[in-house]
């Protein structure tokens, strides 16, 4: 399955950048790369599922670019492919201070899902959950 979305991944932990044309999937991925996160695909990702994970990579056309509005189409070492962890909606405003768990299907397989349209803060806070994972109350 092919979908319209980015990917970057730390190490072995993907994060599915989605939204529409414009929302800024590519400069998150750009501005997460520049953190140290790899290119996994800009714009469209495949997924297949292995071992009961979700799995991202990349078209064969389009691996290793991503668009970068204003400069063109740039380079980029490639990863994957790796699975994913979680997943992020442009298209979304998240409304609460501390948001609920929420989650995103793909594939038959439930992906941990941030709303994050118009968060100023929004790639450090994903580079630190691809380091750490989000904490969850009913752990403890």
């Amino acid at each position: 399955m092919i979908v319209h979305a980015s990917c970057v991944a730390l190490g072995d932990r993907a994060l599915l950048i989605l939204g529409g044309s414009g929302s800024g999937k590519s400069s998150l991925a750009l501005q997460l790369m520049a953190m140290g996160c790899g290119l996994v695909s800009d714009d469209r990702t495949s997924l297949a599922v292995e071992n009961a994970r979700l799995v991202a990579d990349c078209p064969a056309p389009i691996r290793g670019r991503i668009e970068a509005r204003g400069v063109g189409i740039l380079n980029a070492e490639p990863v994957g492919p790796v699975g994913l962890v979680l997943a992020v909606d442009l298209d979304q405003p998240e409304p609460a201070r501390l948001p609920p768990h929420r989650k995103v299907e793909l594939l038959g397989i439930c992906l941990p899902l941030v709303l994050g349209g118009g968060r100023a803060h929004l790639a450090p806070a994903l580079l630190q959950y691809l380091v750490a994972g989000r904490w969850d109350q009913d752990e403890t």
